[in-house]
C-alpha cells in the first residue's frame, strides 16, 4: 500500500499475477475436489483457500483474490462455463437484443460468494499474514467485451474489433453497461475488505491508438473516477496489457494510481515516461520463472535496477504458468529480498 502511494521502497514489495493456480500441488488438490472451476470461485471456503495458499508458502507482501474476470458476465447473466483445455467458453453476443438483456441488478446477488471470499481472506490475512496487502481485481471494460462478443479465447478477437468499427454505438452501450457492473463490483469487493484493487485489460494492446483512448483510456479513467469518490484511499492498479508507447498516454489520463507493465515493456522506459510519483508493477517474463536459475536472477536484477530510486511493486508481465517449478518463486522471493 506504501509504495502503490507513491513511496519508494527497498526492497520492492512484491506479488505474482495468478500465483494462486496449477503451479502449485496444493491448488490442485483443492480443484480436484471442487469439480468445476466456476464452482471453486463461488465457493467462499475454496476460493479463500487457494488465494492464501501461496502467502503461506512464499510470503508474498500482496494477495490476489482467487476469481476470474469472467464472473462479471456470467453475473450479468451470460450463460459461461470454463471447458477443460479450451478455456472459458461463453453464450457470444450477437445483437442489440443480447447486449439488452444483460441485467445489472444481479449482479450483486450472484457475486456475493465472491464477497464472502474476499471477507474470509481479510479475515485469514489478519491472523497468517498481516503485513500482506489483499487486492481485489476486475477485468477492463475492451477485455470483458472481446470475450462476450467472441465467446471464447481469440488470437484476434474479430468480433468485438469489428463490432467498435462498425457500430460503435452498439459496442459503447455494452462498455457502459460493463463500465458501471465494473464500478459496483469493485465497489463492493473494496466494502468486503479488499485494500487495493487492479484493472485487468489483457486485450487492450490489440487496438489502435485512437480505438485505445475511447475503449480502453476513457472508460477506465470513468471507473477510476467512480472508485475514487465511492472507496477514497483504495489504490487502483491498471494493467492495459501490450500498450507499447500508449502506456504513458494511459498513465497520464487513466486516473489510476499504478500502472503495470507487461513482459515486453522495456522497464526504463517506463521509468521515464511515467510521471515518477506514480508507482509502477512488473515484469518479470513468467518464462524466465520456468527457467529458473541465472537466467532467472538476471533478468530479475535488470527490472529491479531500472526501477530503483521510484515507486514500484515486483510482478510478473502476466500470469504464472502451470509449469513453473514452485522452488523458483521460492529463489525469486530471495532474490527479492537481498536487492
Amino acid at each position: 500500500l506504501r509504495a502503490l502511494g507513491g513511496e519508494a521502497l527497498w526492497p520492492p514489495p512484491a506479488w505474482l499475477m495468478r500465483q494462486a493456480g496449477r503451479y502449485l500441488p496444493e491448488y490442485r488438490q483443492v480443484r480436484a475436489n471442487a469439480g468445476d472451476f466456476i464452482t471453486l470461485c463461488t465457493t467462499p471456503e475454496l476460493a479463500a483457500e487457494v488465494t492464501l495458499q501461496p502467502i503461506r508458502r512464499f510470503g508474498m507482501e500482496g494477495a490476489i483474490l482467487f476469481s476470474d474476470i469472467l464472473m462479471v458476465p456470467w453475473a450479468l447473466g451470460q450463460p459461461l462455463r470454463f471447458a477443460e483445455g479450451e478455456g472459458p467458453l461463453l453464450e457470444p453476443l450477437r445483437d442489440a437484443e443480447a447486449i439488452a438483456a444483460l441485467d445489472p441488478a444481479k449482479l450483486v446477488a450472484r457475486v456475493a460468494p465472491i464477497l464472502e471470499t474476499v471477507a474470509r481472506v481479510r479475515e485469514g490475512l489478519a491472523t497468517e499474514a498481516p503485513r500482506t496487502t489483499l487486492i481485489g481485481f476486475a477485468g477492463g471494460c475492451f477485455t470483458v467485451a472481446c470475450y462476450m462478443l467472441e465467446g471464447r479465447g481469440s488470437k484476434e478477437f474479430a468480433a468485438a474489433r469489428g463490432l467498435a468499427y462498425a457500430d460503435p454505438a452498439l459496442f459503447g452501450r455494452l462498455i457502459r453497461t460493463l463500465q458501471d457492473a465494473t464500478v459496483e463490483y469493485l465497489v463492493a469487493q473494496a466494502e468486503a475488505g479488499a485494500e487495493a484493487l487492479m484493472l485487468f485489460d489483457s486485450w487492450a494492446g490489440m487496438l489502435s491508438p485512437s480505438q485505445f483512448r475511447r475503449w480502453v483510456i476513457e472508460p477506465t479513467a470513468a471507473i477510476t473516477r467512480a472508485l475514487h469518490r465511492r472507496c477514497p484511499g483504495i489504490p487502483l492498479i491498471g494493467f492495459p496489457r501490450l500498450a507499447g508507447p500508449l502506456l504513458a498516454d494511459y498513465a497520464a489520463r487513466a486516473g489510476v494510481d499504478a500502472t503495470a507493465m507487461d513482459t515486453s515493456m522495456d522497464p526504463r522506459w517506463a521509468a521515464q515516461a511515467v510521471p515518477p510519483t506514480m508507482a509502477l508493477q512488473g515484469n518479470l517474463d513468467p518464462q524466465a520463472l520456468v527457467a529458473g536459475g541465472a537466467a532467472l536472477e538476471a533478468e530479475a536484477r535488470s527490472i529491479l535496477a531500472a526501477m530503483r530510486g521510484r515507486p514500484y511493486v515486483f510482478n510478473l508481465g502476466h500470469g504464472i504458468v502451470p509449469q513453473t517449478p514452485p522452488e523458483h518463486v521460492t529463489a525469486l522471493m530471495r532474490i527479492l529480498r537481498s536487492a
